[in-house]
């Protein structure tokens, strides 16, 4: 897998390759540089030890020597803020990419995953990029050029050194790869760790009230210390394989410079090589292992690269379901039908099983059933949410909803859930949602239609009390009625109910259902109904069994005949219960 990502970051590197370019050629034309100073600094020494010469003869090498220590100094600094400036246009570039990706796979695909995964992913994740690119792709480039540099260099002064630093060489990035290989595992199990913790936690803290009354918060505090040691771990063990990988790198290079020193001295006794050409390889030799040791010490970037590109590509690799084109068209009415449709979730039994019905203009169909049904998958077809694997999902009779641009879809509809979304800001802002250009007498009208107006009003700052995430301050009733009045400004010619009244008190539930009557005057609408009390206020119900439909029609033809219907209002009122309306 290593083998196959390191291409692909590499691509993904080329979308900045002129600064890339910039920054690896600023970071060789470096480490050329040192090459020039060692030999000036040598012949410094040579001349002032053995030639006897002043300071002031050789000042003119010594101030060059000063300037090309500063001029090394800059050209690494700047090739490491322009590495660090694409970097950060590279991971600007992923989340952005990451972000519209997701939105493209859409709310089912997200729903599937756990929300603090995809947001460690995006974070983290691409975080965790940076040192991939700013340091160790450059790194690459320095450990080609540098030290084969050096050995062009070392070579014609003194072969048996060069030879001893070519044979010396390959050793490092060989034991780097061979270790490299054996953290690879440790890495992916730390990411996944990292990902796993981020979640518990997410789940915990929102979750945190109903641990507390069930009293069950000291065990989560047990998982959490778990899970963390865990993670604790298997970052030491990353940890603990990157000091052995540089332990047994720097052994090597020290190895290789104490066998060139022990070389030379034993020639320079016998008189079979001068001072000058030994001294100059003696402060090359250590600037050769250099750039080596630095691949190494960032090495344990790539493998932390890897293991997050892995999940980054994962998501990016996840298909989504092509997207027709066309502009965005309003319909003047909404009839919906469901054509054979056949649906099946990856690796799963069938959910909708050659479903044929019809949703009227106009009329309000509700949709009930036993729990696993297909209702809610057949609320995200008509949704445009998924596609039917078969048969087809058609508008007013003709038009095939999978031909529809979603957005020019989307703009025709209003959904409402069981648990309405509201967002951290304004109360005026989460109503405008769906009409952000609506004007404060539009959101009172809309307030007011939802049953709404009057809490929002008896707040300190009224439409500007803004709201904590997940509609915090305000009560379930509350919230639902602030999603009906974002319905209500939108004035959508299709309303999707799912279930509004749930989990609501006896006043929040008679408001929010006058709220409903009043919004689905002269609309289709299409209720998810859990509670026959709200599916009876339909004009059809659409009675749903192992993704067919057992039945169809009004409440009271449903209740006359013999069937699934009448069998689920008896057992949801009771044997007792009289079967009129």
């Amino acid at each position: 897998m290593a083998q196959r990502m390191d291409p692909r970051l590499m691509a993904e590197g080329r979308r900045t390759r002129g600064a890339l370019y910039f920054s690896i050629g600023l970071g060789v034309v470096a480490g050329l540089l040192i090459i020039a100073q060692a030999v000036l600094l040598a012949q410094i020494v040579n001349r002032v030890g053995f030639r006897h010469e002043t300071l002031a003869q050789v000042a003119p090498l010594m101030w060059a020597v000063f300037a090309l220590f500063f001029v090394r100094a800059g050209f690494s600094w700047v090739a490491e803020i322009v590495a660090f400036k694409a970097s950060g246009e590279i991971k600007t570039y992923l989340r952005q990419t990451l972000l519209a990706h997701i939105l493209r796979l859409g709310p089912v695909y997200v729903a599937g995953e756990q929300s603090a995964d995809l947001t460690s992913t995006m974070v983290e994740g691409v975080e965790a990029l940076e040192p991939y690119f700013s340091r160790y792709v450059p790194q690459m480039a320095l450990v080609v050029a540098v030290p084969l540099a050096i050995l062009a260099l070392v070579f014609p002064t003194d072969w048996i050194s060069g030879l001893i630093l070519l044979v010396a060489g390959p050793l490092i990035p060989f034991f780097m790869v061979y270790i490299g290989y054996k953290a690879e595992a440790i890495n992916q199990r730390q990411w996944k760790k990292m990902l796993l913790m981020s979640t518990h936690f997410l789940d915990v803290l929102q979750g945190l009230t109903t641990l507390k009354l069930f009293g069950r918060a000291r065990d989560e505090v047990e998982v959490a210390t778990r899970i963390s040691d865990e993670y604790r771990r298997t970052t030491m063990a990353a940890v603990r394989i990157a000091f052995l990988t540089s332990a047994a790198l720097e052994f090597f290079a020290s190895l290789a410079i104490a066998l060139v020193a022990v070389v030379f001295g034993a020639r320079l006794i016998h008189g079979h090589i001068t001072f000058y050409p030994a001294f100059l390889v003696l402060l090359l030799a250590p600037e050769y292992f250099i750039p080596l040791r630095g691949l190494a010490t960032h090495y344990h970037a790539r493998m932390t690269a890897i293991a997050a590109a892995r999940r980054i590509f994962e998501v990016l690799d996840t298909p989504v379901l092509p997207v027709p084109s066309g502009a965005a068209a309003a319909f003047d009415s909404i009839a919906l039908a469901c054509e054979d449709v056949r649906f099946v979730y990856a690796q799963g039994a069938p959910v909708l099983n050659g479903l044929t019905c019809a949703f009227p203009s106009g009329k309000i169909t509700a949709i009930v059933g036993a729990s696993g049904a297909g209702k809610t998958t057949l609320a995200r077809l008509l949704l445009g949410f998924v596609q039917p694997g078969s048969g087809a999902v058609t508008v007013n009779g003709g038009a095939r909803l999978a031909d529809i641009p979603p957005e020019a879809w989307w703009e025709n509809l209003a959904w409402v859930p069981q648990s309405p979304r509201l967002f951290h800001g304004t109360i005026a802002a989460n109503i405008r949602l769906g009409r952000p250009d609506a004007d404060m007498a539009a959101l009172r009208e809309a307030a007011a239609s939802a049953r709404a107006l009057e809490f929002i009003e008896a707040l300190p700052q009224g439409f500007e009390t803004v709201l904590g995430d997940l509609g915090q301050g305000l009560s379930g009733g509350q919230i639902q009625r602030i999603a009906l009045a974002r319905a209500f400004l939108k004035n959508p010619q299709l309303l999707i109910l799912d279930e509004a009244t749930a989990n609501l008190d006896m006043e929040s539930e008679a408001l929010v259902l006058e709220a409903i009557a009043d919004l689905s005057s002269g609309r289709t609408v299409i209720l998810i109904a859990h509670r026959l009390a709200l599916a009876e206020r339909a004009d059809f119900i659409l009675v749903l069994e192992e993704g067919r439909v057992a039945q169809y029609g009004p409440p009271a033809q449903l209740l006359a005949a013999d069937g699934p219907y009448r069998t689920m209002r008896r057992a949801y009122y009771g044997e007792d219960a009289a079967c009129a309306i």
